[in-house]
């Protein structure tokens, strides 16, 4: 008879499967967790797993904290201030550690009904596929765009967290290798800026870990996207030219060049650190050669397990010199935010928010003096704007 841990790693493997095949109900995976959850004691994800099938024992205190926090940020008084703070211990009491077992884009996401708030994700999920097959955007309560939104962010936690639980229980009593290490480290970075940037990686690296040639070949198809969206996340397409080279969305590698030039920098010693700088802009060319004759030609198994290990070393590199504040609780871009996004966190009415995606309609560029035209919107209420949605283009 199998031991609960073993159960508990059998559907866990399930899961992490089903996670990656997109034909599989998250419903379902959510399932799975929740009673992988008491298979092995463990109380956190327990807690989370209610939260996505709607329990309410914590989604009535998570809704009420959301609401007392809008409360405070509009009218910030002593009343408003002593409700957070009490809904704040309740929630805490309960086992929650806001940012931490619920993190702040999920909060996002489930802020409003448009996106199915914290509904059983089960329902949000059928709702979602209804109104694609129907083809409808939005029923005046619930909109497609939101549904989707808070889909992505709860599998993308779920893959993390199952992850994290099958590392946990399949190699405790095995000692981690040195690139173990690393890699750990890169992919807990990864999840931090973009937890689809590091779902990427690790679905590159199942697929050389395969006996399949074809999986090698989209492993390293994998890689070159993940480039691509790590690009996009560290140095963002610009219509600028540094020294010649075209910043654009399809000039990828250049972006990359461009982020090494401007952080990895030395004080004590900038040759040592331009060099390294050349050095990594002559191996991602090279790993990039790999890559395409992952695409167009027969490779071995070793060349693909290669090129992926030295991308986890290149991104060592690179986010080393990363300034993770940039990537924590990211501000929303005003260019990209939803109707709903700028209502909750910018804090503003639905009539303002409107306002603001017609001006963006209209202006390739916001400035706060663009924003202080549109009617209704204060001295006060445009700083609070400003101080949780961005108006730099992401």
């Amino acid at each position: 008879m199998s031991s609960k841990k073993e159960k508990g790693l059998f559907l866990l493997e399930e899961v992490i499967e089903n996670l990656e095949n997109p034909k599989f109900s998250l419903f379902s995976c959510i399932q799975k967790l929740n009673r992988i959850g008491k298979l092995l004691n463990e109380k956190k994800l327990i807690i989370w797993t209610e939260i996505q099938l709607g329990n309410t024992i914590y989604t009535t205190s998570l809704k009420e904290l959301i609401s007392a926090f809008i409360e405070n940020e509009n009218e910030n008084n002593k009343k408003t201030k002593e409700k957070l703070k009490a809904i704040t211990k309740t929630v805490k009491e309960l086992g929650i550690d806001v940012g931490i077992d619920i993190t702040n884009e999920e909060l996002t996401a489930k802020a409003t009904d448009a996106g199915g708030s914290f509904s059983n994700i089960g329902y949000i999920e059928d709702k979602y596929k209804d109104y694609v097959k129907t083809k409808r955007g939005n029923d005046g309560t619930y909109y497609t765009a939101n549904l989707s939104q808070t889909l992505s962010v709860v599998k993308s936690l779920a893959y993390k967290k199952a992850s994290f639980y099958h590392k946990k229980y399949a190699y405790e009593h095995l000692p981690e290798s040195n690139f173990e290490i690393l890699k750990n480290q890169v992919e807990d970075v990864l999840f931090e800026i973009d937890p689809e940037l590091a779902e990427q990686l690790l679905l590159a690296f199942k697929s050389v870990s395969s006996n399949s040639e074809e999986e090698w070949s989209q492993g390293l198809t994998s890689c070159r996207r993940f480039f691509e969206k790590l690009a996009d996340n560290l140095y963002p397409p610009t219509e600028e030219k540094i020294n010649g080279r075209s910043l654009s969305k399809e000039n990828y590698i250049n972006r990359l060049w461009a982020y090494m030039d401007e952080n990895i920098v030395s004080k004590s010693n900038k040759d040592l650190a331009k060099k390294h700088v050349d050095f990594l802009g002559l191996y991602l060319q090279s790993t990039f050669k790999l890559t395409n004759k992952g695409v167009h030609s027969s490779l071995t198994r070793v060349e693909a397990i290669k090129t992926v290990m030295h991308i986890y070393l290149v991104c060592a590199d690179l986010l080393d010199f990363l300034d993770k504040d940039k990537f924590l609780d990211k501000k929303p871009s005003i260019y990209s935010a939803t109707l709903d996004e700028i209502v909750v966190v910018g804090n503003v009415s639905k009539n303002i928010a409107k306002e603001i995606i017609k001006l963006r309609v209209k202006k390739n560029k916001i400035t706060e003096d663009d924003l202080k035209e549109i009617p209704g919107l204060g001295v006060k209420t445009l700083k609070r704007l400003l101080e949780n949605i961005t108006l730099e283009s992401k």
